[in-house]
């Protein structure tokens, strides 16, 4: 690698370097480069799991999307939860984790189990609830979170159950 890597927080754009004033660049004018030691645990939470944010309206000034890492332990499984009007994809790094949720659609409710493998991708529309499971007894499950909202909306719930139209927590 030619150039040493940039500190965490710091932006890059071809002008920067230019700058004799040493001003920074607007907000809208530059990448953001988070880096892994830098993720911010101070988000919303389920129980059962931790989520860090890297991409946020708080870290990076975002407004349209929130990304992040999810950790779950092993053999946990986090509280029921849906996350709001997010739509939410879910790309699996490591471990096998498990999504769990209620399909309404048939005669009868269904509890439905998606068994994950590392580089398999989950989406979650808005308002879904579901809860994710890691059964491994000794290995953390871990994945990376993309969401449609510039902060990571969590509404915990008493049970896995699927909510009528025009219902949201």
């Amino acid at each position: 690698m030619s150039e040493p890597l940039t500190a965490p927080g710091e932006g890059f754009h071809p002008h920067l370097h230019d700058a004799s004033d040493g001003a920074t660049a607007p907000l809208r004018t530059r990448l953001h480069h988070v880096r892994a030691d830098a993720l911010d645990g101070d988000t919303a939470q389920t129980g059962g799991m931790r989520r860090f944010a890297a991409v946020s309206g708080r870290t990076v000034g975002s407004e349209k999307l929130w990304m992040g890492q999810t950790h779950v332990a092993p053999a946990t499984a986090s509280s029921d939860h849906h996350h709001g009007e997010s739509e939410t994809a879910i790309y699996v790094v490591s471990g096998h984790p498990e999504f769990v949720f209620v399909d309404d659609s048939g005669a009868a409710p269904e509890e439905i189990r998606l068994r994950t493998s590392p580089g398999d991708y989950i989406f979650v529309p808005p308002f879904v609830p579901h809860r994710e499971e890691n059964p491994d007894p000794a290995d953390e499950a871990v994945v990376v979170i993309a969401r449609s909202t510039q902060e990571a909306i969590v509404v915990n719930l008493p049970k896995l159950y699927a909510l009528s139209r025009g219902e949201s927590s």
